[in-house]
């Protein structure tokens, strides 16, 4: 099994939530894809990484908890491209009150989640009431497609859509439901299907609209889309609740001390009951991979690590990790990636973090691409601990300055002392340029011959953070805190006027000129 490429590309890193446009509400769309998209090409990039766009909670903010694996999350539904919205006068449409909301998200430098959820749920249920008044009621063309839509997709869609509806019924985790409906009792589940008709059906055409959106915005972009594929759900979701038999609910999963936290973290998500899963021939697991490889061209399993061994913290016990044993370790993990790449889609794996070296040598075996993190690609066990050269890096790797987890390129270089500089600047297409890397600041010279370097580097794939392209130092998330700062941080410019920027411009030309320099594809590669 590979899930390699042969072509040399460069990529970005950049949350959809952080592209919005002059037209969006507030954070970036489905629809701003394709202005992102525009200023990208300029660049040379041929590849884009999002982090996960699935269905988040009500107040929810990360990416990596959500409602379903499986449906994406209608605060990224474009409002001004949906046909009934626009036919109800767009948001003209909209009280005064609403006006003046959507007036200050689409103001605010971040992401205000709360308002901008509250916002898009209303305009959706205006749509979708035009929606009935207009389509379904008469049966019309538009009603009959999104009637085949829905059918084709049920064996993900009609749990979901049922988990919504009584979500908003009890406004409270589906664990604190009435009896029958909390166990999925058959004749409970008819009667609230048959109960809940209307809303399912409201959550139904939200999905359509988004979907829809997605597609025509995956065409437009000439990009290859890569999502994440995070390692575990909320336990508050569709997912959960509708396979309860194959999650310990009594226990969480997280990991062991690492370089993010010293004392390991608690993500206090249920892991999997491997055994059971196993019974089922991995059906969920492999529902996941067919649903990524139908939305994006290629995605990161996020925490590959634990699709190995999980690390499991259950109540008042000692951790452990499942299962015990590495044979059985690796079938494991094995065996589920080659779930995940059956399904066409390209796989790159998140082996970052305490790994063994076992893994890697079974993603080597396999020819799936694991990270490159220049930081941290170093001969640890060796003399000074030099830095590995990235002219070395393997074919079959994503090499990378950072992810969304990391401090930026601008804060890992202020932040190293002058003997890590050194090594840094040993690298060989380093140590050439005659710099004094022990003393030197972080400029735009010395920010380009890092970024050079891997783009320089062996790996066929490079994806930077876009953060560090322009040498910014805004996080994306700090690991193990919570904040109003994680999740929300949003580019400096609506993608929409990127072509107005001048120093958006510099970069573009100097990351295309880089990846001609290196023999990286710049117009675009076979999706």
């Amino acid at each position: 099994m590979s899930t390699t490429s042969a072509a040399r590309v460069s990529g970005l890193l950049i949350p959809l939530f952080s592209m919005a446009s002059s037209r969006s509400w507030g954070i970036g769309e489905i629809s701003d894809l394709v202005p992102m998209s525009t200023w990208m090409r300029q660049a040379g990039q041929a590849a884009l990484i999002m982090l996960p766009v699935s269905a988040m909670a009500e107040g929810q903010h990360s990416p990596y908890s959500a409602l379903s694996a499986m449906a994406l999350d209608p605060i990224y539904v474009s409002l001004a491209d949906v046909e009934e919205f626009a036919a109800l006068g767009g948001e003209a449409a909209l009280d005064e009150a609403m006006r003046r909301d959507l007036a200050v998200a689409r103001a605010a430098p971040t992401v205000d989640y709360d308002r901008v959820r509250k916002l898009k749920r209303r305009a959706l249920e205006l749509a979708y009431a035009r929606f009935l008044d207009a389509e379904w009621r008469r049966q019309s063309t538009r009603a009959r497609t999104f009637a085949a839509w829905a059918a084709g997709q049920d064996w993900w869609l009609g749990d979901y859509a049922l988990f919504r509806a009584l979500h908003a019924r009890f406004a409270r985790p589906w664990l604190r439901w009435d009896e029958p409906l909390r166990s999925r009792d058959a004749r409970a589940i008819a009667d609230a299907r048959h109960e809940h008709a209307d809303e399912i059906r409201l959550h139904q055409y939200v999905q359509w609209i988004a979907e829809s959106q997605w597609r025509r915005a995956h065409r437009a972009t000439g990009l290859a889309l890569f999502g994440d594929l995070p390692f575990m759900v909320s336990g508050d979701s569709a997912d959960v609740w509708s396979r309860q038999d194959e999650f310990d609910l009594d226990a969480s999963v997280g990991v062991p001390s690492d370089a993010f936290s010293e004392d390991g973290q608690d993500w206090g998500l249920p892991p999997y009951r491997w055994d059971t899963v196993a019974a089922t021939d991995y059906a969920w697991l492999r529902q996941r991979a067919r649903r990524h490889a139908a939305i994006y061209d290629g995605y990161r399993v996020d925490h590959l690590v634990g699709f190995y061994r999980t690390f499991i913290r259950p109540p008042d016990e000692e951790p452990y990790f499942s299962p015990a044993e590495e044979p059985d370790q690796i079938a494991l993990g094995e065996r589920l990636l080659s779930i995940f790449a059956g399904e066409g889609a390209r796989v790159i794996a998140e082996d970052l973090g305490t790994v063994p070296d076992f893994v890697r040598e079974s993603l080597a075996r396999l020819g799936v691409p694991g990270y490159k993190v220049l930081r941290w690609e170093r001969e640890w066990k060796e003399p000074g601990q030099p830095f590995r050269d990235p002219a070395a890096y393997p074919p079959a790797s994503v090499a990378t300055t950072g992810t969304h987890d990391t401090e930026t390129l601008a804060e890992w270089w202020e932040g190293a002392d002058a003997e890590e500089r050194e090594a840094v600047g040993r690298i060989p297409a380093l140590a050439r340029r005659g710099v004094d890397w022990g003393t030197a600041a972080f400029t735009p010279a010395v920010r380009d011959a890092l970024l050079e370097v891997l783009l320089a580097c062996g790996s066929d794939l490079v994806l930077l953070p876009v953060q560090d392209v322009f040498g910014w130092r805004d996080r994306i998330n700090v690991p193990a805190t919570i904040g109003d700062d994680n999740w929300t941080w949003r580019l400096p410019w609506l993608v929409d006027t990127l072509g107005d920027q001048p120093e958006a411009a510099e970069r573009a030309h100097w990351l295309r000129g880089a990846c001609l320099r290196h023999g990286r594809v710049v117009d675009g590669v076979p999706r």
